[in-house]
């Protein structure tokens, strides 16, 4: 049997803090993003339902607004 300390896959702090910094790096480039596009999503969704109601761009602003809402909730809740 091959044994290995329990401590064999510990990682030094000067890797740990790596880690943490390419996390950092990928929540701060992926959250605008995040936030854009539920904005996009929202404003889309109610560009087509005005078009299919036949109204002029009220759903386009209240869908854009709860997607903004729903975006920045999203964006709070992933930060730590």
């Amino acid at each position: 049997m091959d044994k290995q300390p329990n401590d064999a896959k510990q990682l030094s702090p000067k890797q740990g803090k790596g880690g943490a910094y390419s996390r950092d790096s990928m929540l701060a480039l992926e959250l605008p993003f995040t936030l854009v596009g539920a904005v996009v999503l929202g404003g889309i969704l109610g560009y087509f339902l005005d078009h299919w109601l036949h109204t002029r761009w009220i759903f386009t602003l209240i869908l854009g607004g709860l997607g903004f809402a729903g975006g920045v909730r999203e964006v709070i809740r992933r930060l730590p």
